[in-house]
């Protein structure tokens, strides 16, 4: 069961389904959908324990979609499964960006405590498979688990250029390509090849960040920024801690999909799986000198500065005052998503 509140009937404690007349549905798509064709200042929607298996589409800025029990974001799963290897009707692939299970497409939007997954499966039988395609700026995801394989979370906005043709065809492929500015606290995040991936600039606080086992020599790559050359930020990860199931020296901590990646590591626990080289630069020589990949205080076997890349990078204690969450997030609007 799916609830829509006004702000106002929110603040006053409303808790039991279709109080004060709030509408009620059975999916979160007809719920976002009702807030389209009917704009209030402030809405909130409250998303019952449940499984909704659903293609979901935001569009409705300044939404909060929220589960309703906090203890129960296991249980409270909405769930999608397509691959971008599929052959559709026109005879092409759907490719990756067609793939997620829900769309963020509109600013000021925060999720909390719901499970978001694509179960298409692993990336070596159906390819990419996002769960969540974040699109927005000053976007909040707290207390979320993302559930996925390969690509399971992309920060648009997407690069600039495609390599392949036809690469970016979805919902954004023509778009302009604008920044973002997102904010994860408190997530899980599961996957294998890439799976945090794109180009906003998004700090990461207290995340577990999962690896998944695949049959493959290396298992996999944490984050793959595509961070605009002209932005200061890419991934900034603080206190997260990086663990799976893979066996030991066999997940790259990050690699480069455009050359101007940018990932930071702060104060982070990090499991054996990560291999001592920690980065990969993706075949992309000049991606040594363009990107930036760097760590500070971390801790766990994998975290050992022995082995690392020459071309990865060691803070030092002054440099930690960029990289604080109001200094990355601030953009020119001041926005601090704790304030």
């Amino acid at each position: 069961m799916i609830e829509v509140f006004r702000k106002s009937v929110l603040d006053e404690g409303a808790e039991g389904i279709g109080e004060e007349g709030q509408p009620c549905f059975d999916s979160l798509q007809e719920a976002l959908d009702y807030l389209e064709i009917n704009p209030e200042e402030e809405r909130y929607i409250r998303v019952h324990p449940g499984y909704y298996k659903e293609q979901v589409t935001v569009r409705v800025p300044g939404v909060v979609i929220e589960g309703a029990d906090p203890e129960a974001v296991k249980e409270t799963v909405i769930t999608f499964g397509l691959g971008a290897r599929e052959i559709l009707s026109d005879g092409m692939k759907r490719g990756t960006f067609r793939t997620y299970t829900f769309f963020v497409d509109a600013n000021d939007v925060t999720l909390r405590g719901l499970t978001i997954e694509n179960s298409a499966g692993p990336g070596n039988e159906v390819g990419q498979a996002l769960a969540l395609y974040a699109d927005g700026d000053r976007m909040i995801v707290d207390s979320c688990r993302l559930l996925g394989w390969q690509d399971t979370l992309f920060t648009a906005p997407l690069p600039e250029a495609e390599v392949e043709s036809r690469g970016f065809i979805g919902p954004k492929e023509y778009a302009p390509r604008e920044k973002r500015r997102q904010y994860y606290k408190n997530c899980y995040i599961e996957g294998e090849v890439d799976f945090i991936f794109g180009g906003a600039t998004a700090y990461f606080s207290h995340c577990v960040i999962f690896s998944k086992n695949v049959d493959k020599e290396i298992k996999g790559y944490v984050t793959a920024p595509s961070t605009p050359k002209d932005v200061k930020y890419g991934y900034v990860m603080e206190d997260c801690r990086f663990c799976s199931n893979c066996p030991d020296q066999s997940v790259f901590l990050g690699r480069p999909w455009r050359e101007y990646g940018k990932t930071v590591l702060i104060s982070c626990q990090i499991g054996p799986h990560i291999k001592a080289e920690g980065w990969n630069d993706w075949g992309k020589e000049k991606a040594h000198e363009t990107s930036f990949f760097a760590e500070y205080g971390c801790k766990g076997p994998g975290a050992r500065r022995e082995g690392r890349v020459d071309w990865s990078h060691e803070l030092t204690e002054e440099d930690l005052k960029d990289y604080t969450r109001e200094a990355v997030l601030a953009g020119g609007d001041g926005w601090d998503p704790e304030a």
